[in-house]
């Protein structure tokens, strides 16, 4: 149960948590609340994990990360594949046992409230995996990795921009002619525990659709006039065959395909805009279906530290939630 109340409460590792879309302002609301609570941050954002890929997935800069004590940023390099059991297991042998736990992929968020646990599924495996690829690049990203094991079931897709449906293809595709989702390690897989009626209750912030709108457009105006492109290209120069995960980051695919001459950087910067808006609307899909969050809805003229007033109400309300890493 929820110790109600009480911010300085030590049940096993817990963490106060603030999901939502991106580009919501969770980052600069946990900044406020964790200096004022002397808590560090735990990072629940499927790219941000990936070392040298900054500016595409607007990570806090090396003096925040200092300042605020970081985890789960920067854990695996661009090239490698990397799964929610891995974010967990990073997680294991830290000696902090409360967060702020803060951000947009709802995966991650999932396996920190509920856990893993292995059962003799194959198919649990590359279902978790195809969830991994929807969470980090979006629908494009699933669509291209169905094409790209199978594309003659992409092509029998009566709706190809289904995500259900992709999954289902690919766990089909993938259980019958290839390898490329197994892990190293014992011969089970992970799959999520089965939810429990009374789910922890999460801070969540919100945008009305314009406003969020001309944020994600400004954000990414801000990332490639801070040379995302550049990044891209050090990245390839860096290593020579990027994850498909890598590959498909919104952002970085738009940066990939200016380099190769396949699109403009203006072009590049709406298609960035478009799936940024897109990832934010299966942000707030899933974090609808899956959790059970009390919403904040921000403004433009909503100061941060407003923002993070409201969200301390939710936390001192239910207190904090338990982790399962």
């Amino acid at each position: 149960m929820p110790n109600s109340g009480n911010l300085a409460a030590d049940i096993r590792r817990t963490a106060f948590f603030l999901v939502g879309p991106t580009a919501t302002g969770k980052t600069a609301v946990g900044h406020i609340l964790a200096e004022k609570l002397s808590l560090p941050i735990l990072s629940a954002d499927s790219m941000m994990v990936y070392r040298g890929m900054n500016i595409g997935t607007a990570k806090p800069t090396p003096e925040e990360i200092s300042k605020f004590d970081y985890a789960g940023l920067d854990l695996t390099d661009p090239d490698r594949d990397f799964s929610v059991a891995d974010y967990l297991r990073s997680l294991a042998a830290r000696p902090e046992k409360q967060w702020i736990a803060a951000g947009g992929t709802g995966l991650y968020v999932r396996c920190l409230t509920e856990g893993l646990r292995e059962i003799p599924a194959a198919s649990a495996a590359i279902r978790a995996r195809a969830e991994e690829i929807l969470a980090a690049g979006g629908i494009e990203a699933l669509q291209a990795e169905l094409k790209t094991i199978a594309p003659e079931k992409f092509a029998a897709l009566a709706d190809p921009k289904n995500p259900r449906r992709l999954i289902r293809a690919i766990e089909a595709a993938s259980s019958q002619t290839s390898n490329d989702w197994k892990r190293p390690g014992p011969e089970t897989s992970n799959d999520w525990k089965s939810r429990s009626e009374s789910q922890p209750v999460l801070a969540g912030l919100r945008m009305e659709k314009a406003a969020l709108e001309k944020r994600i457009r400004a954000r990414v105006e801000k990332m490639y006039a801070d040379d995302l492109i550049e990044e891209a290209r050090s990245l390839r120069e860096k290593f020579t065959q990027l994850s498909k995960t890598s590959l498909q980051a919104i952002g970085y695919a738009e940066a990939f395909a200016v380099l190769d001459g396949k699109i403009s950087e203006r072009d590049a910067k709406e298609l960035t805009v478009i799936r940024t808006r897109q990832l934010a609307k299966k942000q707030m899909t899933w974090f609808r279906r899956q959790h059970c969050v009390e919403w904040i809805d921000v403004t433009e003229n909503d100061s941060p530290e407003k923002t993070a007033d409201a969200v301390q109400l939710i936390w001192k309300k239910y207190g904090p939630t338990s982790l399962h890493c």
